[in-house]
């Protein structure tokens, strides 16, 4: 049985509308219809889960499967957690809006170390246990699987919480695993027997049919399971990205097309490069085809090009300027992520800028160029300044950078290195015409990372304490720079648990029970580097994790080594060579996982670091082998540069105001928890979607010149909304109303359009009265009787009799002043009451007309003494936009001044705007 939202969703909710599922592309396929059902989670809140490429792309692939359905979840924010604790309502799918116990399957995003903790929190909202143990012996709970980089590289410390993990790319794991899945139902396996079936499918491990060693090594506990489980890789599908438009703002707010997937740069501190090998390249002319499509279906107005490292991708310049190109006449810009500096040049400078330039962000990652050969960056101090030096000069006047620190080798003259290289490019990089070139730096504590060359790397938190202080002793004597510094706490506790072993599942369970949410970190450090330590020292584990505090992880897990051997990572001409340093032979706790990366290649790998020798990349010199090219994992796959078009230019916004369109329209249902930002947005989307000529406004940031004439309270509905449309050209009234209704959701009608001359004011300036009908009820009704309508009318005769009543007004300066209220009001009358409607069978023509105004409203619900006192009131106030507003929530106060009594408001339908009518009269919309 589906959740009844209208119950959780009540205004002191933030965000509601994240909760809908009612996004355009979102799937509602029928429930029946399955043999499957999914639900794919991300552990955050909304906003970041439903900009995750990942999410989308599989979501979409695993609704388009035959007999399969697949819903979203995500982590609700503080505020719905509480409610759902405190109603006992479990967690639930957002489409369908079903508990997430009522699905087969459950899949989660793990995508760093510590956020664990917050799949934890959504199991226990959803009311499903933690463990695939007590999963096994109680309930008939869904599979619990997680997929993602971190559950990839190092399963084990979350190993005791899934029944199986996905491992690597899921695009065709995922349909794999939902197949067997509905065989096993048909023919009624229990779930181990289905845990075993899945167990024979490549990329999929599960963790109850393999034990840890003493040394922390994995084995499996039965012979017919494999003893390594091999990493899936598949193709990039960039038709798979166009998909969910959100209604409320996200942290990605774009389109995103992967254009290449896998990286073999080689960077050696950098899990993705080694972990998503052999590189893939996809077609320029599907990832243009994926762009305009997608733009154009979606309606947004930016698109990014995802990989880890775009600049490798080399047809990028021709594929940038070619959509660019044939989407010149629309306010589209392109976003792309950090980009190496030296393929930076004015091509993708031209692709990027524009009217509304994006940020730019570069990685030079050390301050010298013998750092920048022990990580294998592939980078020099001129290809780093002519990259720099091209952004300068095509416009930016602001960069980022982000550098590390902690790195194997490195020296205090490295740490230093990097203000001495940020100086050195904002002294080349200056003209007499233009202010100081200025960077926001990023420095980050290096965190080793298993299936690298540096995973055996450790640096003690008094030395990253040293280093930082280093660092910021010498930005203080510089301008222009703001220096961020990533929490050494954060960066100890995800290195704890990144390279950890099963026992590490009481420390994340008892982290999560004292509310260490990622979230904890940044609300107060200290209170949760203080709850993760007690977690640590409640297990046992306090000694393992001082050993990462000390630089001594490689002593953990390596016992019978003798010396510091840490040290030996310390300096590029260490006394003992990785060919003989007997701890790196030891079992690693994902030696289990076959990610293609051979382990002495890593080695290998690692003395050459030492030695300050660089790798090419394999993608476009000599193969580098590492292992991964096998029929297993593939081959890379390069595309060669294309032919560029030639560059038309820039976005020019067309300003010319030819016509101008008036619509009235309304706000129902889901709508109502749209903000009045967001509708604006979905506004601006639905007009590029329906491709209307919009004008622009002007300057640096040009807007859409759409107007909505009044903001409506969050929450509630209206039957009478107005909004201004200017366009370059005029369009017949009934074709612009068929093209804008079409894009527009179920819940938002277009009732009335009508044409408007240019020089006529806007409906903004024109307001003059609103409608509204409110329903409101008497707090504290245990102690007053039923009310009958006798009653409701005279207090509301007490309002329409008075002279005055006085509200205090705050203005925007902060001044206080005392209005009248009483002079806003026009008309007032009752429609019903409670005790008339439970007296009455047949319900009033206003409810009729009106079906917005809920005749079960939800703290009616929740609360049975609401439900003896209240009444439904319609008014018609000033709405006038110069203050002179009455609003609900004045007409609840005038009502209190004359009662001497307490109300709440519960619900507000507006029925209609009126214009001044000397120049307009708003038609009559029911």
């Amino acid at each position: 049985m589906a959740v009844a939202l209208e119950e959780l969703l009540t205004p002191e909710i933030l965000q509601p509308a994240r909760y809908l599922g009612n996004e355009l592309g979102a799937a509602h396929k029928p429930w029946e219809s399955a043999a499957v059902r999914w639900v794919l989670t991300y552990p955050e809140i909304y906003e970041v889960g439903a900009s995750n490429l990942g999410h989308i792309i599989l979501y979409n692939i695993l609704n388009t499967q035959p007999r399969q359905l697949c819903d979203r979840a995500y982590l609700p924010a503080p505020d719905l957690a509480t409610k759902l604790r405190t109603t006992q309502t479990p967690l639930f799918a957002v489409e369908s809006r079903r508990p997430l116990t009522d699905f087969d399957i459950l899949g989660f995003s793990l995508s760093y170390e510590l956020g664990a903790t917050n799949i934890l929190e959504m199991l226990d909202l959803a009311g499903i246990p933690l463990t695939w143990r007590e999963r096994a012996t109680g309930g008939n709970s869904p599979l619990i699987f997680a997929g993602g980089q971190t559950a990839t590289s190092n399963p084990e410390p979350y190993a005791d919480f899934f029944d199986f993990i996905a491992l690597g790319d899921g695009e065709e794991l995922l349909p794999e695993i939902g197949l067997v899945l509905e065989e096993g139902k048909a023919a009624g396996l229990s779930r181990e027997e289905l845990l075993l079936d899945l167990a024979q499918i490549p990329g999929v491990y599960v963790p109850q049919f393999y034990d840890m060693a003493e040394d922390g090594s994995v084995h499996p506990n039965r012979l017919d399971v494999p003893k390594q489980i091999l990493r899936r890789v598949a193709t990039p599908m960039p038709s798979y990205s166009i998909g969910l438009v959100p209604y409320v703002q996200t942290v990605h707010d774009r389109l995103t097309v992967e254009i290449r997937r896998g990286c073999t740069r080689g960077c050696r501190f950098c899990q993705p490069g080694m972990l998503t090998r052999p590189a893939r390249d996809v077609e320029p002319e599907k990832v243009v085809d994926a762009i305009e499509k997608g733009m154009r279906a979606t309606g947004q107005n930016e698109f990014s090009l995802l990989s880890l490292s775009c600049s490798d991708y080399l047809a990028l310049p021709a594929v940038g300027v070619e959509i660019k190109n044939r989407l010149k006449d629309e306010n589209i810009t392109l976003a792309l992520p950090s980009q190496r500096v030296d393929r930076f040049d004015e091509n993708i400078a031209n692709i990027i800028g524009g009217t509304r330039q994006g940020g730019l962000t570069f990685a030079p990652e050390a301050g010298t160029q013998r750092m920048r050969d022990i990580v294998n960056k592939g980078l020099t101090d001129e290809e780093l300044l002519r990259g720099v030096k091209t952004a300068f000069e095509q416009g930016w006047d602001k960069i980022k950078l982000y550098f590390m620190i902690g790195l194997p080798g490195e020296t205090d003259a490295d740490i230093l290195g990097i203000a001495d290289t940020v100086r050195w490019l904002q002294q080349e990089c200056h003209a007499s015409s233009r202010k100081r070139l200025n960077f926001n730096l990023t420095i980050s504590n290096f965190t080793p990372k298993p299936h690298t060359p540096f995973q055996w790397h450790s640096v003690s938190t008094a030395e990253f304490k040293r280093k930082q202080k280093l660092l910021r002793s010498e930005f203080g004597r510089m301008k222009g720079i703001k220096a961020n510094f990533t929490d050494i706490r954060i960066s100890a506790m995800e290195d704890f648990v990144g390279r950890g072993d099963r026992r590490l599942a009481a420390v994340l369970r008892r982290a999560w029970e004292l509310g260490t949410g990622m979230d904890a970190w940044f609300e107060s450090a200290e209170r949760a580097f203080a709850a993760w330590g007690q977690a640590i020292a409640e297990a046992g584990l306090t000694w393992k994790y001082r050993q990462v505090e000390n630089g001594e992880w490689i002593k953990s897990n390596a016992e019978s080594a003798t010396g510091n051997e840490a040290d030996a990572f310390q300096s590029p001409n260490p006394e003992l060579p990785v060919s003989q340093n007997p701890a790196l032979d030891k079992p690693l706790p994902w030696d289990h996982i076959n990610t293609g990366i051979d382990k002495q290649w890593l080695k290998a790998d690692l003395q050459r670091a030492l030695d300050a020798a660089t790798v090419p990349d394999c993608s476009f010199d000599g193969c580098s082998h590492c292992g991964v090219c096998t029929p297993d994992f593939g081959h890379n796959t390069v595309i060669e540069a294309l032919p560029i078009p030639e560059f038309s230019g820039h976005f020019t916004p067309n300003q010319d105001r030819l016509a101008r369109r008036r619509i009235w329209f309304g706000k129902r249902g889901d709508m109502a928890l749209l903000s009045h930002l967001d509708l604006v947005r979905l506004f601006e989307r639905a007009v590029r979607r329906a491709s209307l000529p919009i004008a622009f406004t002007g300057g640096f940031h040009p807007q859409p010149r759409i107007s909505i004439a009044s903001a409506l309270t969050l929450g509630a509905t209206s039957s009478g909304e107005i909004v201004d449309f200017e366009l370059t050209e005029g369009v017949d009234i009934d074709t612009f109303r068929e093209k804008l209704a079409a894009q527009m959701p179920v819940d938002i009608p277009i009732y009335h359009v009508e044409a408007v001359d240019l020089k006529a004011p806007s409906a903004t300036h024109l307001l003059d009265r609103a409608e509204y009908s409110i329903a409101l009820c008497l707090l504290d009704s245990e102690h007053n009787p039923p009310l009958n309508s006798q009653q409701w009318t005279a207090w509301l005769e007490s309002i329409w009799t008075s002279e005055s009543i006085e509200w205090e007004q705050t203005s925007k300066s902060g001044k206080k002043k005392l209005v009248n209220l009483r002079e806003r009001l026009f008309e007032l009358k009752l429609v019903e009451s409670q005790k008339d409607r439970s007296s009455e069978p047949a319900r009033c023509q206003e409810r009729q007309d009106h079906p917005e105004l809920p005749s079960a409203i939800p703290v009616l619900k929740q609360n049975a003494i609401f439900a003896r006192n209240w009444a439904v009131v319609r008014y018609t106030g000033s709405g006038r936009n110069d203050g002179t507003l009455l609003r609900p929530d004045h007409l609840v106060y005038m009502l209190e001044q004359v009662t001497g009594l307490e109300f709440q408001l519960l619900h507000t339908h507006r029925h209609q705007l009126t214009l001044q009518s000397s120049f307009s009269e708003s038609p009559a919309i029911s």
